[in-house]
């Protein structure tokens, strides 16, 4: 889906802290927390099977980075839902939002030099 590894690792790594089996308290599933209907909808049959869903989440963020065409509002998007980062045009005013934006574009630059 051409998004690079050093984005998706660390929304694996925010979102789950690596763990296949993760269950959010709103339900999301698996390595990159995907909702059951959104999974549905990528073609994830097991959200818990760590190749469909990181597969099926790497889908997901390529979609929100075509559509937002920055890598600010995608990752925004990723948490927050995409309506609701249109309507307002920006990072919401979401305290975990804005910290999961933090979060997921800076592990890159911690990881340099350390991960291939």
């Amino acid at each position: 889906y051409r998004v690079p590894v050093s984005l998706v690792r660390p929304v694996v790594a925010v979102e789950s802290a690596f763990r296949s089996n993760a269950v959010s308290h709103a339900g999301a599933l698996g390595l990159m927390q995907l909702m059951p209907d959104t999974a549905a909808d990528l073609g994830v049959k097991d959200a818990f099977d760590p190749e469909q869903n990181v597969m099926g989440g790497t889908r997901y963020l390529a979609f929100l980075l075509k559509h937002f065409k920055d890598d600010e509002l995608a990752v925004a998007a990723y948490n927050a839902g995409p309506g609701r980062v249109a309507r307002e045009g920006r990072i919401p005013d979401i305290p975990e939002t804005q910290a999961y934006v933090e979060s997921v574009l800076g592990l890159p630059k911690a990881y340099e030099g350390i991960l291939p």
